[in-house]
């Protein structure tokens, strides 16, 4: 394909997927960004998202075909395939023929089976706590001969949609707890006849004798009442 092309396949892409891709929350983003996938790419016809914690332990969201599950368990069973390879590596493990592929000589049988010829597994985020990857499956061998820009595009903007999400989620878990706190404080004043400086100091002693976030002496605080007494 001539680079004018490249050029204008690329732009095209990257229109199409910020249309597709809206503010939401992180588990709404996840499953935009896997049907946009399916959409979007050219000859993915399935895609999911493979989402590793902090044991280590692999888990599939936002399959756009529920074969998927199966197919994505097998990988992390077997250790092996695009899918775990993404997981575990940074970067971009693509198979344009998994009937074939000698990197994955357990893992492309169960695949062939499944009807799945062709697949790509690309890094999307990396955090403390987890990292995942997007996944991208195709019925037709060497469907993703050429595709690397593309999915390398389509990661970049997704993981930046993945980013925002993450960011939503955090201010809005920061204003509950602050929402929370203030409710406490409240109880406290009124329970023990203080100030709101002492009553929030008065959370943190315990927060600290009891070894515990702050935001959980707020919730048994809430939920003991106004009329109870902490005996702490």
């Amino acid at each position: 394909m001539p680079p004018h092309d490249d050029d204008e396949r690329l732009l095209d892409t990257a229109r199409r997927l910020s249309e597709r891709l809206k503010p939401a929350d992180l588990d709404a983003t996840l499953s935009q960004i896997t049907a946009a996938a399916v959409e979007v790419l050219p000859n993915v016809q399935f895609s999911s998202i493979s989402i590793r914690h902090p044991d280590g332990s692999l888990t599939t969201v936002a399959p756009t075909d529920e074969r998927l599950v199966r197919i994505d368990e097998e990988q992390y069973r077997l250790q092996e395939g695009p899918c775990y390879q993404a997981s575990v590596e940074p970067g971009a493990i693509v198979s344009s023929d998994l009937g074939a592929d000698e990197r994955f000589p357990k893992y492309g049988p169960v695949a062939v089976s499944a009807g799945i010829r062709s697949q790509i597994g690309v890094r999307l985020f990396d955090t403390r706590r987890s990292n995942g990857a997007l996944n991208l499956y195709s019925e037709k061998v060497g469907a993703f001969d050429d595709v690397e820009p593309l999915g390398a595009l389509f990661a970049h903007q997704s993981a930046q949609a993945i980013a925002y999400a993450q960011e939503v989620g955090n201010l809005g878990e920061a204003m509950r707890t602050r929402t929370m706190i203030g409710q406490a404080v409240g109880i406290v004043m009124e329970r023990y006849g203080l100030n709101d400086e002492r009553a929030f100091a008065f959370l943190q002693r315990l927060s600290s004798h009891r070894n515990v976030k702050l935001r959980q002496v707020a919730q048994e605080i809430i939920d003991a009442g106004p009329g109870a007494r902490d005996e702490s």
